[in-house]
């Protein structure tokens, strides 16, 4: 457990906190929400001590551990893989580390027996005879096969160096644990690995993420800092965010009867204990909804922005067609080979797989970036395509203020049409001034969405549109989509995102693709798509 008591902290003028009061109890998942810029991870930080708050304490009982998702993956190049592992728990791989020693030694001492006897009982005590098991297990739940585990941290990639480091929090059972958006870089097993292991989590967990389904699969409660506060609400993120729309949408009703509004939200509490039954976590979380009061329903001060897509022409008959596409990588590593699928009306494709080099690569070839090594595709006549590429910084690299760069896209120059525009993607006042060249990464993602909005075009691709975005922006963007009345082409790594905008799933593997008519949780789920889709990396014998 974690108490939190009379906290504040602020910068300046700027108070990012102001007396916190909020207790974490076990058996409980807390999802840390917040507009960027709110302190979410700085309130993570302050838990862990990391940062010093101005006023208050934060408490932990005698004896527990608390554990923390590091961020630096440098921080163990030199340790083996499970080292790293088991270094989650430091008392203990000190233990471990000092009874090899004492083994090691050539001249056994009896003072030496008399240490390696209390760090024996202390290493059982700490359950040290699993710990190997453990952080193996651990590892390869994560997608670490075993023939990586005594590998050094300096030699792993990127992506594998993240999921050791998750594994490293989560060794041990820590009393207390603290995941700073820990889905980031993850493929779909290992999200869905991650998810069914914190259902099952018997003690604390508080866990920031821009992951709207893995916020609903995992939490009990949402902790939203807003108004300089953090208010803890029971439910998951969807139950947070519906009452808070209700709640807005009741307060700007004046007209309407107070026990009506009561009535109103009392029968949303009873729908959405109902649905409770279909989580991992239904007994707890229904337990907590029948709990609830009018009181504690509340309107939230977010900001969404306004993405609507509007195409200027309907599509024709043919809109995309693609014929024994291949590609291999500059070293040699098939990305995708003969692909060929034709896009009907009304698609919304996901391309979803476990190397997305691949997927971006597909996109630049289809937008005229790259070439294939072979095969070829066609785009319909009536087609007008507009691109989010994977990386868009280079749009930016210009001496321009917001209104000027987005001029350059728009055929209306007025000022105050271009200001009316910037200010719907809430870059209002002196916002709508600052130069392109320091903008934050959700900036220029909402940047981007204005510019393929003025371009009226039916086709869309974009290449994980949700990075460095906040989740007011993520929910605007994922509605806009599905309003959309033309074609897309995407690749993203939000699930929700995915299956509610997707009508069609394909998936590029080195020994071909896989094309399904379906969502997004079909697709995961279907026993035969599951054989197929291992086909598509199956190595040969």
């Amino acid at each position: 457990m974690i108490t939190v008591q009379n906290v504040s902290l602020r910068y300046g003028k700027r108070v990012l906190f102001d007396e916190v009061n909020i207790k974490f109890v076990p058996g409980n998942c807390y999802g840390v929400i917040g507009a960027n810029g709110a302190g979410k991870s700085t309130f993570l930080k302050i838990l862990s001590g990391e940062i010093e708050s101005q006023t208050g304490t934060v408490q932990m009982n005698p004896g527990e551990r608390m554990a923390v998702l590091k961020q630096d993956q440098y921080s163990f190049d030199t340790y083996t893989v499970l080292d790293t592992v088991i270094l989650g728990h430091e008392r203990l791989y000190k233990i471990m580390k000092e009874r090899e020693a004492i083994y090691e030694k050539a001249d056994f001492t009896d003072e030496d027996g008399e240490k390696a006897a209390n760090l024996e009982a202390e290493f059982a005590d700490l359950n040290g005879w699993d710990a190997e098991t453990e952080a193996a297990q651990l590892l390869s739940g994560l997608g670490i096969s075993e023939e990586y585990h005594y590998t050094i941290m300096g030699d792993l990639n990127a992506n594998d160096k993240v999921k050791v480091l998750l594994a490293q929090a989560l060794f041990g059972s820590p009393d207390v644990l603290l995941l700073d958006e820990p889905t980031n870089n993850l493929d779909i097993e290992t999200v869905l690995w991650l998810e069914n292991f914190l259902a099952d989590f018997k003690n604390t967990v508080i866990v920031v993420s821009h992951d709207r389904h893995f916020l609903d699969e995992v939490c009990t409660h949402v902790v939203d800092i807003d108004f300089s506060k953090v208010q803890l609400y029971s439910g998951n993120y969807t139950f947070w965010y519906e009452s808070s729309q209700l709640a807005q949408k009741q307060r700007q009703d004046a007209n309407k009867k107070s026990e009506d509004k009561k009535k109103e939200l009392e029968e949303f509490i009873r729908r959405f204990s109902a649905n409770a039954s279909k989580s991992k976590q239904a007994t707890s979380r229904q337990k907590l909804l029948e709990k609830l009061t009018i009181d504690d329903i509340k309107p939230s001060s977010r900001k969404y922005p306004y993405v609507a897509f509007k195409p200027e022409r309907e599509v024709g008959d043919q809109i995309l067609t693609v014929e024994g596409l291949s590609k291999r990588a500059d070293d040699g590593t098939v990305l995708f080979n003969n692909l060929s699928f034709t896009m009907n009306k009304g698609d919304k494709i996901a391309f979803v797989g476990r190397n997305v080099m691949a997927i971006s690569t597909f996109f630049d070839i289809l937008m005229g970036e790259q070439k294939a090594d072979s095969g070829k595709f066609t785009w319909g006549v009536t087609i007008t395509k507009s691109y989010f590429p994977k990386e868009p910084s280079e749009f930016f690299n210009v001496d321009l203020n917001l209104v000027d760069w987005l001029r350059q896209y728009s055929t209306e120059k007025d000022e105050s049409f271009i200001r009316g525009f910037l200010g719907r993607m809430l870059f209002s006042g002196e916002e709508s001034l600052k130069k392109a060249t320091v903008l934050s990464g959700g900036e220029k993602v909402r940047c981007m969405l204005s510019k393929m909005m003025l371009s009226g075009a039916n086709a869309l691709v974009m290449d994980d549109p949700t990075n460095h975005l906040d989740l007011e922006s993520i929910t605007a963007l994922n509605n806009g989509l599905i309003d959309f009345s033309g074609n897309v082409l995407f690749y993203s790594h939000d699930h929700q995102f995915i299956h509610t905008v997707a009508n069609r799933i394909i998936e590029i593997g080195p020994k071909g693709m896989l094309d399904k008519l379906m969502t997004y949780d079909e697709f995961l789920q279907d026993e035969t798509v599951k054989q197929q889709r291992q086909a598509l990396y199956a190595v040969p014998a």
